[in-house]
């Protein structure tokens, strides 16, 4: 099968999940592909150039849900309502990506177009609200700090053995109201309520 940036791309999203940011290499790539590491940088420059490139896939592929979900939306909704649905396809685009809130999370340093573009539209959609510029790109990137921690928090896999329930019995009765509510709500519902806070805390900002 002839080797092109997209299956590039693809193996890099695979092998980026089994070894991390770190362990992710031009010749671990290329042995996931059957080639040698040479004929990849025929079409990637380099590990950042990839990195840039798999960045831009997830961005590309939220900014495409973002639009959609936008675009449902009846007509009166307000800014807030707006907010919430980028970050919801956010949310849902990353998750279908083992690791993609760790790329999303690492764009800034790649200078990934795609994910240039998710932020210009978060601050477009505020700056339309009314949202001052001292308060604009803080609010945007709250809001997508949250949805790339929210996320990574979703797809950790826990690195420690399961505690033992008599340790568990013993940190519930000191720390009752943490496991109380810990799990209290499902995580659709946590993380729109979250999303919600954040937008009332601008709008409270605009007051001042």
């Amino acid at each position: 099968m002839k080797l092109t940036p997209a299956r590039i791309v693809e193996a890099s999203m695979v092998v980026f999940h089994e070894v991390g940011a770190a362990g992710l290499s031009m010749r671990r790539v290329a042995d996931r592909l059957g080639v040698h590491a040479g004929s990849l940088y025929y079409h990637v420059r380099d590990k950042n150039a990839l990195l840039c490139l798999m960045a831009d896939r997830v961005a590309q592929q939220a900014y495409d849900d973002g639009t959609t979900a936008l675009d449902s939306l009846p007509p009166e909704a307000g800014w807030q309502e707006q907010v919430v649905a980028q970050a919801e396809a956010l949310r849902h685009t990353l998750l279908r990506h083992p690791g993609g809130a760790a790329l999303l999370a690492g764009s800034p340093r790649t200078l990934s177009p795609a994910a240039l573009g998710l932020m210009e539209r978060l601050l477009r959609t505020l700056s339309h609200a009314g949202v001052p510029a001292t308060h604009r790109s803080v609010a945007a990137d709250a809001v997508l700090s949250h949805v790339t921690g929210f996320v990574l928090q979703e797809q950790s896999e826990p690195g420690v053995p399961d505690p033992r329930e008599e340790d568990v019995a013993a940190l519930a009765a000191r720390f009752p109201l943490t496991f109380a509510e810990a799990g209290a709500g499902d995580q659709d519902e946590k993380f729109r309520r979250a999303v919600r806070f954040l937008c009332a805390a601008v709008q409270a900002a605009m007051a001042e």
